[in-house]
């Protein structure tokens, strides 16, 4: 359109130049040329809309089977991390896109609608925490870049698969954070499927060029000169690569030369064998986690310590806590998860409109999860904490008075100390890392402004079923609990002397599929003195 309307300036120009073309012939043949000239460009321009109206079209039809079965079931929908990454993707990064393809159609205001939308839709750093996410839950369920890609996905119901610019996008995102072993990972993967006949707007050698350099990165000096040799046979001009294989070249050569020099060859190719690219790539990146594998470990199910002396001694019961009045005709299912520390889960606990009020109430005030600086202890945001959440008073509905009674009653403990009702949701890959939630002697002032003294209990319903990850782990006892919707799980993080009890360090695993809702308790010292006395031992 643009070319059209410069065209037609030119034309009224030229008019404007040489008026009275009626008196010469001469003249006016030129009006002949420009007229053709015109249609040319006219045509030139019909062509170029019909084709960005086609591109438009197959987007309209793509996307508009895509949100109708999305919109069917969305929390099912984004339980998928994969789909939830691509919305991300799409919405902050392919909407701009076409956006600018359609910038100067004005039908029906459609640019003015989008333009207004735009201003709520996720922002680049939504798109890179998506991609970390889609990494991270990589990493702790040991899911290979293939798998994700294709979306094989266990207890998924919406499959979704990456394209290559899905695979390259999680590549540049771990690139941009020196995490060279992604890098690796998913560039390999938008080469397999580029090699296997996918077409795509990145090319082969864009992406060997990460590639190559990821590579280079860790060690492997000898497969990045390889690469850079493919490289060079698609594109020999390109100039990294020529300036690359020079140097590749004379690394290998120095580094042939000090092997024979040490006669240490032997012992290093043995030694490479053992590198674990991913340990490499944590110290290098200054994981904070000791326990970060074991972990991850029990996330996927795996080095849970239950022995079957340890679950000889576990039971299942009806519970009416001392034939409190309100459980006596109605005792609740209490079932043991675990002996130290001492972890119980009651079933069909709270209902499903119990439920769905305290996520009605819940959703608009949703905000990013917080933790408490250590230090500061200030309330702030984290990498390790992937949620949001929102906190329920009693006095704003009978639900939240009645399940505060319901945890007084089966507790034994006093509410009025304890915190307000959290309710969380967690995002894609949503997490909590390891951590306490009683505060430890070297923070005296973790609770200090509520004046209700240290958390003595945590309280966790399970508001939603998750069909894959999400268990809450306890790291350094080997325990995991799995979440079941309208169950509950409780635990006292202080032993009876007021002393801490550092055996209930627990993480929440990331969400691998599904969409995971829970509200806890935390229970506080405070009016609890008669309730549950000292004890004369530190662990008692």
């Amino acid at each position: 359109m643009a070319l059209y309307w410069l065209v037609l300036g030119l034309f009224f120009q030229t008019l404007h130049a040489h008026v009275d073309f009626f008196t010469s012939i001469g003249q006016m043949t030129d009006l002949l040329y420009t007229e053709k000239d015109l249609v040319t460009s006219l045509k030139d321009y019909i062509r170029a809309e019909e084709s960005k109206l086609q591109q438009v079209k197959q987007w309209a039809e793509k996307l508009d089977s895509l949100t109708a079965t999305a919109v069917q079931d969305p929390e099912g929908f984004l339980g998928h991390p994969v789909n939830a990454f691509k919305l991300m993707k799409r919405l902050n990064s392919e909407w701009a896109d076409l956006e600018s393809l359609v910038l100067k159609d004005t039908t029906d205001g459609f640019i003015s609608n989008l333009t207004v939308q735009r201003q709520y839709f996720p922002t680049d750093e939504d798109q890179t925490g998506a991609a970390k996410a889609l990494l991270r839950l990589q990493d702790t369920y040991k899911l290979s870049a293939n798998v994700l890609s294709a979306g094989d996905l266990p207890g998924v119901v919406h499959k979704s698969r990456m394209t290559v610019e899905d695979c390259f996008e999680l590549g540049k995102v771990a690139y941009s954070e020196a995490d060279y072993y992604h890098t690796e990972l998913w560039m390999t993967q938008a080469l397999k499927q580029l090699d296997e006949g996918e077409s795509s707007s990145v090319d082969k050698v864009t992406v060997m060029d990460y590639l190559s350099y990821a590579i280079y990165q860790q060690g492997e000096i000898d497969r990045a000169l390889e690469l850079t040799k493919r490289m060079l046979k698609l594109d020999p001009s390109h100039q990294r690569a020529n300036s690359n294989l020079k140097y590749f070249e004379f690394q290998l050569e120095k580094q042939r030369k000090a092997e024979e020099a040490e006669g240490k060859k032997e012992v290093q190719e043995k030694e490479k064998k053992k590198v674990d690219k991913r340990d490499v790539q944590m110290k290098r990146s200054k994981d904070p986690l000791p326990e970060r594998k074991r972990y991850e470990q029990l996330c996927r199910g795996e080095g849970v310590k239950m022995t079957r002396r340890r679950s000889s001694r576990l039971f299942c019961r009806y519970y009416d806590n001392g034939r409190n009045p309100r459980l006596i005709l109605a005792p609740v299912k209490e079932e043991d998860e675990w002996d130290r520390p001492r972890i119980v889960r009651y079933h069909d606990i709270i209902s499903d409109y119990e439920i769905s009020k305290v996520k009605e109430l819940a959703k608009p005030r949703l905000r990013r999860a917080t933790i408490s600086n250590p230090i500061t202890g200030v309330l702030e945001t984290a990498s390790y904490r992937i949620s949001k959440s929102a906190w329920l008073t009693a006095y704003e509905h009978p639900v939240i008075e009645t399940i505060n009674q319901r945890i007084e009653d089966l507790t034994g403990l006093e509410m009025d100390t304890a915190e307000e009702l959290q309710v969380a949701n967690y995002g894609v890959g949503g997490q909590y890392e390891p951590h306490f939630d009683f505060g430890r002697k070297d923070e005296p002032d973790a609770f200090k402004e509520l004046g209700t003294g240290n958390r003595i209990a945590t309280w966790l319903f399970y508001m939603s079923d998750v069909p894959a990850g999400g268990a809450t782990v306890f790291p350094d006892v080997g325990a995991a609990v799995w979440p079941k919707k309208g169950t509950a799980v409780f635990w006292y993080n202080l032993f009876a002397s007021g002393e801490g009890d550092y055996s209930t360090r627990h993480a929440a695993c990331p969400v691998l599929v599904g969409n995971k809702w829970v509200s806890n308790k935390w229970i506080h010292e405070r009016g609890q003195e008669f309730r549950r006395p000292c004890g004369l031992s530190e662990t008692e």
